[in-house]
């Protein structure tokens, strides 16, 4: 049961929205009711057993 980010093409709402395997419906904007919505690419954070975290987001770092 992920949660997934979505942000709406008419009034640019950011929101979030726990997706069940069997939902059928389409995600909709809780703020216009929508149905234009994107999902986002959400940035996955971990905290390792050092006590480091990480958050990727896919954008280049400046190191090749």
């Amino acid at each position: 049961m992920p949660i997934y980010e979505y942000k709406c093409e008419k009034c640019d709402c950011c929101f979030e929205k726990l997706v069940f395997g069997s939902d059928k419906e389409p995600v909709s904007c809780p703020e216009c009711e929508a149905r234009d919505v994107q999902r986002l690419l959400s940035c996955t954070g971990f905290i390792s057993s050092s006590g480091g975290s990480s958050c990727s987001t896919g954008a280049p770092s400046g190191f090749s």
